[in-house]
């Protein structure tokens, strides 16, 4: 409260009436002395009055001052059970006034957060219950303590699931998510639902609430994404291969009929040239087939504990390349199928026009993944071959088979990494494999 609304302060009340308490003990003994005619008796008689008095005085003026304690006591208690709704009024023009105020201001702020935290809460259980990702909460005894709409119609017919155990909720659920609950971690698998084949993304993730263990179950619908993705998939395929035969085709169709002609003008000459270019064209598609085989037909890696720096030497044998520190863990993946895709990479760095000291290769163990880059300085790639280069037999080159990118990212994929493929600041590509280190 601002010092100018007070008229008194509690300091000024209290000397005020501890004077008027001495004028009044000073006046009545002046009385006594002067009635009784004796000094000692006078003086007893008022000490006597002033003990009997003064409890009297203080509880009257204390009296208010008990009320508001109790009653911010009271409304204290409200805000720890949660009702903010309580305030208090007083207006003695003192100290206390400020008290009053304070804790009336924070009543206010506590209605005003909890109900930003309500809308806060009623809009983030909106959302949850209308994701099209099923949410069950688990906690550590099986009992589901919270599932949203999804997870009601993909579990329990659209009834709740709430208070419910978990394993008995499971054991009418196909075997497929059966299985990729008791593999544990998170799992890409496929049932029927509903009539028809869907395939979900399963997470699990563990966190403590109100000092118990809680797991959330998260069951992605994919199928959607992955039809849109394999259409995709196709399209690129199917355009790559319409490509290579019509190169093939075309060139065959023109000499069976230039063929065809110098038969009938009976020009022998001519057509041994047009049988060899017919062959060539032939042999072209062969293995242009045999390539798609051998990328559709990858072997399962057979890993073996790898150590970097012999591997990386017998690399240099075969292309050329600068490299930096190496990790000395050793990592686990099939030597022959990583050395092949690393070949891949370098041969496409060394025929990108780069400088072979521009070429170079790093291996950075990052965690529980190891990153090999192979990097160059040459022209870099556009965004429309950036999008395309991993796709099978799609190349820029003429002698190109656009299998040499392909076959790496399957290989990588078949060991569990990825691949890919980014410009440079100032020239060139860099093409990294990210593997498992374990």
């Amino acid at each position: 409260m601002d010092a100018r609304r007070r008229h008194f302060s509690m300091a000024g009340k209290l000397a005020l009436l501890l004077f008027a308490a001495m004028l009044g003990a000073v006046a009545l003994g002046a009385v006594l002395i002067d009635w009784l005619d004796s000094a000692l008796l006078g003086a007893s008689l008022t000490l006597v009055a002033c003990a009997l008095v003064a409890p009297l005085i203080a509880q009257r003026y204390l009296a208010r001052q008990l009320s508001l304690f109790r009653a911010l006591s009271g409304s204290v208690a409200s805000f720890r059970d949660g009702d903010f709704s309580f305030s208090v009024t007083r207006r003695s023009h003192d100290e206390l006034d400020d008290l009053v105020e304070a804790h009336n201001e924070l009543g206010r702020v506590l209605r005003e957060e909890r109900q930003s935290l309500f809308q806060r809460e009623l809009l983030l259980d909106t959302v949850v219950q209308n994701t099209p990702t099923a949410l069950l909460l688990i906690e550590s005894r099986g009992a589901i303590v919270y599932g949203n709409i999804a997870a009601r119609q993909l579990f329990h017919d659209g009834r709740k699931v709430e208070g419910l155990k978990f394993p008995q909720l499971m054991e009418n659920t196909p075997a497929p998510l059966r299985e990729a609950l008791g593999e544990g971690g998170d799992r890409l698998f496929s049932f029927e639902h509903a009539g028809q084949e869907e395939t979900y993304h399963l997470a699990r993730r563990d966190f403590h609430l109100n000092g118990r263990v809680h797991t959330l179950f998260m069951f992605k619908r994919l199928t959607a994404e992955l039809n849109r993705q394999e259409v995709a998939t196709w399209k690129k395929v199917i355009r790559v291969i319409s490509h290579e035969l019509n190169n093939s085709l075309a060139p065959i169709t023109s000499l069976a009929h230039s063929g065809a002609e110098l038969l009938r003008r009976e020009d022998y000459e001519k057509l041994g040239r047009i049988f060899e270019t017919i062959e060539e064209r032939a042999r072209h598609l062969h293995g242009f087939l045999r390539g798609y085989s051998s990328v559709a037909k990858l072997p399962v890696p057979e890993l073996e504990s790898v150590e970097w720096a012999p591997f990386l030497s017998r690399l240099q044998q075969h292309y050329g390349f600068q490299r930096g520190p190496v990790p000395t863990e050793p990592a686990r993946f099939d030597a022959a199928q990583v050395e092949q895709a690393l070949i891949n990479v370098l041969k496409n760095a060394h025929e990108s026009g780069s400088n072979e000291a521009d070429v170079t290769l790093t291996v950075r163990q990052i965690g529980r993944v190891v990153r090999v880059e192979v990097s160059d300085r040459g022209p870099g790639m556009s965004e429309a071959v950036l999008a395309n280069a991993l796709v099978p037999f799609y190349s820029t080159k003429r002698t190109g088979s656009g299998l040499g990118l392909a076959l790496a990212r399957e290989i990588c994929e078949a060991h569990g990494g990825r691949i890919g493929l980014a410009n440079r600041d100032g020239g060139g590509l860099t093409v990294s494999l990210t593997l498992p280190a374990g």
